[in-house]
């Protein structure tokens, strides 16, 4: 069945599993935004451990604005900052070179949206993990919502979603820190390159 799930800036491991599932994924657009969420934090691995990463938003109806309507902040240098910390954090890894042109971009240009810009990197990502996924949005709320695999209160920034076994693999800054699990698909990505796919399948098997 479809997943319906909320939007997350450069998901977690595990949102990435969740949405692995053959049919469609729906992104939430009209839950009432929650702050401090993967919405738009996401977890790395730094020099220092885990670094998270918050793109700064506007909320055009305050408290009631809705995720559609969620704007990014241009008013401090963030996408520098993101993009440093992203280098800091994996220019020694083996695929950071690779893969870099595929994300640095977004750190240059300004998405007006959240939504919109949490989409388009999806679709990144999805490419690099061969994945083929139609990405459609909701058309009203539903609390309880039929027909679907609801993921929507599975997933923060802070708290990894359910109790998943995970198979360590080599990071940067791991023989500092040991393995740290469910970072940003990032860490999976500029880590295990090509084999980042065969990763997140075995997983979904493992925990099946």
């Amino acid at each position: 069945m479809p997943v319906l799930a909320t939007t997350a800036y450069l998901p977690s491991i595990s949102y990435l599993l969740g949405c692995l599932h053959p049919q469609d994924l729906i992104i939430e657009q009209f839950e009432t935004y929650r702050k401090q969420t993967c919405r738009n934090h996401c977890v790395i691995y730094g020099p220092n451990g885990k670094q998270t990463l918050s793109i700064p938003v506007l909320k055009v109806n305050g408290n009631h604005t809705l995720t559609k309507d969620i704007r990014i902040s241009y008013s401090s240098p963030w996408q520098r900052i993101h993009w440093r910390s992203i280098e800091t954090a994996y220019n020694n890894s083996p695929f950071f070179l690779y893969y870099r042109d595929l994300f640095e971009p977004f750190f240059e240009k300004e998405t007006v949206s959240l939504i919109d810009w949490n989409m388009q990197l999806l679709q990144v990502i999805f490419g690099i993990i061969r994945v083929k996924k139609n990405i459609l949005l909701t058309e009203n709320f539903e609390r309880e919502p039929e027909g679907v695999l609801d993921l929507r209160a599975q997933f923060t920034a802070k708290q990894p979603a359910g109790k998943v076994r995970w198979e360590p693999y080599i990071q940067v800054f791991s023989p500092k820190y040991g393995f740290i699990p469910d970072l940003s698909v990032l860490d999976l990505i500029f880590n295990l390159g090509p084999e980042a796919a065969g990763y997140l399948e075995n997983a979904l098997r493992t925990n099946k």
